[in-house]
């Protein structure tokens, strides 16, 4: 039996954990955690009935306590909530499923704490990586990608002497703007944006995907997570999202996963590795898919996978600044305070005001962000 903790259990990553819960035998929630939806929440705890509880919020917080009076659950708040389910003796497998940078903390408790970690908060790697990586060496912790395209790498890695890789191939599916030019972009509204062709995922996701962040965001991550430099990771648009990434070996040879998009997949991968269990759903219609295309990634309208190559290559404190001038920019375009292409804009601003640091820590890393929203809030009233 393994028992999880869920960073995030209200969002897409989370839900979908949840499900493979409900579908398979032997996984057991210890605690949960999410920031303000309370509704949502309750319903979790009544149906798993785990032994914590965390609202990062402290209104949703005060409220679910009142709400759950009547279970046996321990409900926590904020950061020390997080970091304390994240240490207690009855996990097991942390899923980091939270999103932005307050998933730092929790992450290297967890790592302290001798938890396995299934990754899928992207921002604690791109921002943390030169801390969280050597930190779960020195702990003997494994880090299990929950992406599907570092799944997929991990999966195509897997058996093979990581000495003879010659580079990664990280697929995309493009987004809904492929094709499009950069002055199409600039009159893309947020319904536009977030209808994705392929995958079901949360808001903030699908516009990092329809502007490219996202997948710079994954090179980023990608080369923490597997030890390779940048420039050995290249960018494939394949628009089908059957192809969910490759690895090339010095001989040629390039090895893939397949699937068809599905986070579960991944998700269900993370939690039961080395095993692979059954899982229900859609399969892959050769017959029916009859091609798979590819396209090299357009980064000159597509500007987020070139800052995300720009700010890997400077290091530093600076894929802080490009994560969280994202953030800012995603949290504006989504209330339509800015335009599609203002995303860019906020990013590039940041970059080219921010000082950089050599090896930040954590605190820099946290204080840079606050900085980044200040500079960005000011220019851009």
């Amino acid at each position: 039996m393994k028992n999880l903790v869920i960073l995030g259990s209200t969002g897409s990553i989370g839900t979908q954990t949840l499900d493979i819960v409900r579908a398979q035998e032997g996984l057991k929630v210890f605690a949960l955690a999410a920031s303000t939806n309370v509704d949502l929440m309750e319903a979790q705890i009544r149906e798993f009935k785990p032994s914590y509880a965390v609202m990062y919020d402290s209104a949703a917080y005060r409220e679910l306590k009142e709400r759950v009076k009547d279970v046996d659950v321990h409900v926590l708040e904020g950061m020390d909530g997080l970091l304390e389910i994240c240490s207690a003796p009855g996990g097991d497998v942390v899923v980091t499923a939270l999103v932005g940078m307050i998933g730092i903390q929790p992450t290297i408790a967890a790592i302290k704490a001798h938890k396995t970690i299934a990754l899928a908060n992207k921002e604690t790697l791109v921002t943390a990586g030169h801390i969280i990586m050597p930190l779960a060496a020195e702990y003997g912790v494994s880090i299990l990608p929950v992406d599907s395209e570092h799944s997929a790498i991990f999966q195509s890695l897997n058996g093979e002497n990581k000495k003879n890789l010659s580079k990664i191939l990280l697929t995309a599916s493009g987004g809904p703007f492929r094709g499009k030019t950069f002055e199409e972009l600039k009159s893309m509204t947020v319904e536009d944006a977030l209808k994705h062709p392929n995958w079901s995922m949360g808001k903030k996701v699908t516009i990092d995907s329809a502007t490219l962040v996202n997948k710079g965001l994954e090179v980023i991550e990608a080369k923490w997570l597997f030890d390779v430099e940048a420039t050995d990771i290249q960018v494939v648009i394949q628009p089908q999202s059957i192809i969910h990434s490759m690895v090339e070996y010095v001989d040629g040879s390039v090895i893939a996963q397949l699937g068809v998009p599905d986070m579960k997949l991944p998700i269900q991968y993370a939690l039961f590795y080395p095993d692979r269990r059954p899982m229900s759903g859609n399969r892959i219609d050769f017959f029916k898919l009859r091609e798979i295309t590819f396209y090299e990634p357009d980064i000159e309208t597509f500007r987020g996978l070139k800052y995300a190559y720009k700010a890997i290559g400077e290091g530093g404190i600076m894929p802080t600044v490009f994560n969280a001038a994202n953030e800012l920019a995603v949290k504006d375009f989504l209330s339509k305070k800015i335009g599609f292409t203002g995303i860019y804009e906020y990013i590039e601003a940041a970059m080219d005001e921010i000082e950089n640091i050599d090896n930040p820590s954590v605190e820099e890393i946290l204080n840079t962000e606050a900085h980044v929203y200040e500079i960005l809030k000011n220019r851009f009233k």
